[in-house]
């Protein structure tokens, strides 16, 4: 399965903003676009000229799929989905993306990325409703219930987290049981509930 390899600390700074792909290190001053705070590359500090329309739209689509970890072909068919539904076809979109276990899993403060989130689902440590899933791309729905699975509760990478969680901005539309170790989808997000600070509709 093809997937990025390089550093994650590009993607930040070619996009010019923080797109929480490391983890705690982006809550920390560690953060590279603290340090950085433009693109990569031997001529990153030159890039200040006036982009074109058709740049922003492109940042914007590539802030989205590099936050949510999906490849162009995965993207493309989100934005497809998103099309055929009834509504606004970019709130479908992130809606679709919120969903997602491996989003839902890294909001609920099991894991402290997206990335991380994605490895330990494919490697059958979580469950909806009591059933073992590993595919990260699962739309998760309202009223389900989301865990590690009993084996999987004192893995030291949950653990860790689970600490941290105070740290990280919780969303309205989850219900989640530190105790317990288990969260619930209250409902489909709307828009404003999404901490995404991007324009979607740039990309529609």
């Amino acid at each position: 399965m093809a997937r990025y390899r390089d550093a994650k600390c590009k993607l930040c700074r070619r996009e010019g903003a923080k797109l929480f792909l490391k983890g705690d290190r982006c809550y920390s001053n560690k953060c590279a676009i603290e340090k950085r705070d433009y693109p990569p590359g031997q001529h990153g500090r030159r890039r200040r000229g006036k982009p074109s329309k058709y740049n922003i739209q492109l940042r914007e689509k590539q802030k989205i799929r590099r936050m949510y970890g999906l490849l162009e072909a995965q993207f493309h068919t989100y934005f497809v989905k998103a099309a055929q539904q009834k509504g606004i076809t970019g709130t479908n979109l992130l809606q679709m993306l919120e969903r997602r276990l491996d989003n839902i899993v890294y909001r609920m403060g099991f894991c402290s990325s997206r990335a991380m989130a994605r490895q330990l689902i494919r490697h059958s440590h979580f469950q909806v409703n009591g059933r073992k899933v590993n595919i990260p791309s699962y739309l998760v729905s309202p009223g389900e219930r989301v865990a590690p699975r009993d084996n999987s509760k004192n893995l030291f990478i949950i653990q860790e987290s689970m600490k941290n969680i105070d740290t990280r901005q919780i969303v309205p539309y989850l219900d989640v049981d530190p105790n317990k170790m288990e969260g619930e989808l209250l409902e489909v997000p709307s828009r404003d509930a999404i901490p995404v600070p991007m324009n979607e509709q740039m990309v529609v």
